[in-house]
This record gives structure tokens, sequence and C-alpha cells, in this order.
């Protein structure tokens, strides 16, 4: 018994200054974790990333790194951590199989985080749908229809196809096509469209409004036209400029021209 006194004491000794430093690679770890989640919580945070997102990619990060604390204390006391890493290791490539879709959706989430794309509130087109973006989460997106409906979209489908952001840019060019008959004053007809869009209010006069003969098509000579305006009046001039113009060409007599079909009956 004697004999194995000093030997259970420097066991005890060396066991227990494993001890301490495992538990100091806690307090430590537990210390930089606060610290390094913090600070992604605040670069998030300033580039106006919805509080949802924040507080899940938070949360994963935290248990990330308490994984990685956890294994250096275990390895610090004697514990053989390679078993752990090979089962972790399995486990979440059997879980990677098995959520391949919802992965992809992650990693989609993620670059529409960091690219930015577009944001809660703008009117876009992707994966075949035109709305405005309702809600960004991890995993999808969710749309407000124009016709008031939800659409809920799976971010990798929006990052595997064409984006197009209609709230991005301040200005919108305003796109018209007009026919009219081919006995009508084509200066007559330029300046009627001109004075429509030189009165409304909202098209811009820098730049100034385009109108040319553009086309002689088989049955009218079509007129291309356009004008620029802030983006949110982009519908409002369209139609303004639309029904203006008809009436216009009503009051001067300039008739826009429709398909036509002469029958001829033959008596036998």
């Amino acid at each position: 018994m004697e004999e194995l006194l000093p030997k259970f004491y420097e066991w005890g000794a060396t066991f227990g200054i494993r001890i301490i430093a495992a538990i100091a690679i806690i307090i430590i770890g537990r210390f930089v974790i606060k610290i390094v989640r913090n600070i992604i919580v605040k670069i998030m945070g300033k580039r106006l990333i919805e509080k949802a997102i924040i507080s899940f990619t938070a949360s994963l990060i935290n248990a990330v790194l308490w994984i990685f604390v956890i294994m250096a204390a275990l390895s610090q006391i004697g514990i053989e951590t390679t078993s752990f890493i090979a089962i972790i290791g399995a486990a979440g490539l059997a879980i990677g199989f098995a959520l391949q879709g919802t992965l992809s959706n992650f990693a989609a989430g993620l670059l529409l985080i960091l690219f930015k794309p577009f944001r809660v509130g703008d009117a876009v087109e992707a994966a075949g749908i035109m709305g405005a973006v309702n809600n960004i989460t991890m995993f999808t997106t969710t749309f407000k229809s124009f016709d008031n409906k939800t659409i809920i979209v799976p971010n990798s489908q929006i990052m595997s196809g064409v984006i197009t952001n209609y709230t991005t840019e301040g200005k919108r060019r305003v796109d018209f096509k007009f026919g009219v008959s081919y006995d009508s004053d084509i200066k007559k007809v330029k300046e009627i469209i001109r004075g429509v869009m030189d009165k409304h209010e909202m098209v811009h006069k820098d730049p100034e409004p385009f109108i040319r003969l553009g086309e002689l098509a088989d049955s009218s000579i079509n007129f291309t036209s356009r004008c620029w305006t802030d983006t949110p009046n982009y519908w409002t001039v369209f139609f303004d400029v639309t029904e203006q113009v008809k009436e216009e060409f009503d009051k001067n007599g300039i008739s826009i021209p429709f398909p036509q079909m002469d029958v001829h009956l033959q008596n036998k």
C-alpha cells in the first residue's frame, strides 16, 4: 500500500493538472465563442439582415464552435477523440445525403444574404415568380404576388436561375408601340405622342422622350416610343400615356387599324 500511494499521488497530480487544463479550455473557449458570436451578429446587423436569420446563424456558429472546444477539452483529459470525430463525420455524411435538397437551399440562402440580389420589399422576378419580396429565410424566400398571393420558393431555385430586380435602380424606361394607319401624317403622330409625354408630370424631361417610326407592318405603321420615370411610377406612366395617346388620336382623326378580313360569296 505504501508503494502504491506515491504512484496514486503522481497520477492524481497529473490527472488534476489535465482536469484544470480542460476546465481552462472550456472557460477560455466560452469567452472566445461569445466574442466571435457577438462580432458576427454585429456585422450581420449592420447589413440589415433579418433578426431571424441573424439568430439562426449565431446559434449555428455557437454550436459548431462548442463542438471544437469540447473535443479539445476531452483530448486534454486524455480521452481518445478520434472515434468521436469518426462518428460525427459518418453522421454528418448520412445527414448530408438525407438532407441534400435542404442543404442546397441552406447554401443558396447564405448566398442570398451575402450577395443581396434583392431585399425585402423589392419587386423582382425570379424562379418564374413575379412579386414583392416578403421574407427571406435560410431555406426559402416568400413573395407576395401583385394579385396578393403568398408564394414560397426554395432558395436553390432562386439562385439557380435569372433574377430580375425592378426596384434596384431609381428610374426605369417605359416602352410603347403605337400603330396607326398608313394614310396618317407621320409628323402629326409624333407631335401628339411627344405632347402627351411632355405634359405628364411623372415623365422625366432628361433624358427626353424618344419617338421614331420603327416599323412598316402589314396593316399599320408602328412608332417606337420611350420615356423615363421614377421606378414607383412605372405603371402609372404606362397606363396614363397609353390612354391619353389614344384620346388624342381620336380627337385628331388618326385611326388605329385592326385586322380585317374580306369575305367574297360566289353563287354557283
